[in-house]
């Protein structure tokens, strides 16, 4: 009873109540009606939650298969980085020499091989493959999820190689992970973002100096690609507090003049987002922001917008005029960034209240989300009114509730209680 009760809540996708099964007593070896354990079933549905709980509570991931394989070397299989770690306890520093090359032989094949023509080789199957884009939430990477044949994989087997060679000490060079990235040349896929990962974690003189050569090459996927590494190796250097900061300072002196000479939007993004993050006070950054708030990408303009800031909730006198403008902005995103960075503005400026007491009746309503709250953080009573169009509020969507609160705070301030006047909230939707 207690095994099916386990294979029950595995295929719910329940690791919680997998963990109190388990530590009840079950079997964490439990197996469903065809023999396939249950570490195999959370694996194939990639679930890293419970694959991650199932091996915590005691399943081995080198269990050996009636099909030879084992539940580690499925995990691979699969092509989701989450499901291999879940399954790999301490980062594989147990297994032996074997068993590390058999896992990143298995990576490779994958990869080289390619995953629909694996897929084919293993299934016979020569039809259609079905494709979907899938999102491992948890990770905020990207993945294709194949099916062919009656199997089912993500794409991410580069990402996977990437990471175990980083795990198991192995080092690649630049052009290698850069070459992994460009299978899938999307900042959202797991290969992109675990290459660049991979070597944002090193920080050290050698990878810095290798993106940073990639600065200049002609092709815009690798000027973009150097980009995120470098912008990588500085976030890593910052909350990394036992190491020595070495690269901080050098970031303006390298996203500056990029910024500057950049032409192809798709870069010209991270860029700016890493000369945002420098925190540099140099003048000519807010100068550089400043030129590309009337770009025709409105991504561009977004991050043109968080450059603008000098230091936390700060903007001069010409970085809140061109706030202002972006405020009306024909994209939403761009509206709404530009009243999110008034709102947290602490300086004086009369005129704050003013451009974002327009913003109410905004068509978007995270645009009049944020006005209310610059609104009531600057206590004037106008978030009244604006609360009132904010529109139905799914609390169950809001991890924090301060930003859609903003207007129950200003009448408690004001000694009005929070009776009414807050957000519309969605039937029943608020726990």
């Amino acid at each position: 009873m207690a095994e099916g009760a386990v294979i029950d809540a595995v295929r719910r996708g329940d690791a919680e109540a997998v963990r109190r099964l388990l530590e009840a007593g079950a079997d964490p070896e439990s197996a469903d009606a065809r023999g396939v354990p249950a570490l195999c079933l959370a694996i194939a549905a990639f679930d890293e939650p419970v694959a991650s709980t199932l091996t915590e509570g005691g399943a081995d991931p080198e269990r050996l298969l009636p099909d030879g394989t084992t539940p580690l070397l499925r995990a691979v299989d699969c092509g989701t980085v989450s499901v291999v770690l879940a399954v790999l306890p301490g980062l594989g520093e147990h297994l032996g020499e074997t068993e590390r090359a058999e896992l990143l032989a298995r990576a490779r094949h994958w990869h080289e091989a390619g995953v629909v023509t694996e897929l084919r080789r293993r299934t016979g199957d020569l039809g259609p493959p079905c494709r979907i884009r899938v999102r491992d939430g948890d990770w905020w990477t990207d993945y294709d999820e194949i099916t062919l044949g009656g199997l089912t994989v993500r794409d991410g087997h580069a990402a996977v190689l990437s990471n175990l060679e980083r795990w198991f000490g192995q080092r690649q060079s630049v052009d290698e992970l850069l070459g992994r990235a460009l299978a899938h040349p999307d900042p959202e896929h797991a290969d992109w973002s675990e290459a660049v990962g991979v070597l944002a974690d090193r920080t050290d003189e050698e990878t810095w100096a290798a993106a940073a050569r990639l600065r200049s090459h002609p092709e815009p996927l690798h000027r973009m690609f150097a980009a995120d590494v470098l912008r990588g190796i500085v976030q890593r250097e910052a909350v990394a507090d036992a190491r020595p900061v070495v690269f901080e300072p050098r970031a303006p002196e390298i996203f500056l003049p990029w910024a500057v000479g950049e032409t192809d939007p798709a870069v010209l993004r991270p860029v700016l987002r890493a000369l945002s993050e420098s925190g540099s006070p140099d003048p000519r950054v807010e100068a550089v922001a400043l030129s590309y708030v009337t770009h025709p990408d409105a991504e561009v303009r977004h991050s043109a917008a968080s450059v603008l800031q000098r230091s936390e909730g700060s903007f001069s006198l010409a970085a809140l005029r061109a706030l202002f403008v972006l405020t009306r902005d024909p994209d939403s995103d761009v509206r709404a960034h530009a009243c999110s960075l008034l709102a947290g503005h602490q300086g004086h400026a009369q005129d704050i209240t003013d451009v974002l007491a327009e913003r109410l009746g905004d068509e978007d309503q995270m645009v009049r989300i944020w006005a209310v709250y610059g609104l009531a953080e600057r206590d004037d009573p106008r978030c009244l009114e604006g609360n009132e169009h904010e529109g139905p509020v799914d609390w169950r969507s809001w991890p924090s509730t301060h930003l859609v609160d903003a207007s129950w705070q200003y009448r408690r301030r004001m000694g009005g209680g929070a009776g009414s006047g807050g957000p519309q909230a969605v039937p029943d939707a608020r726990p």
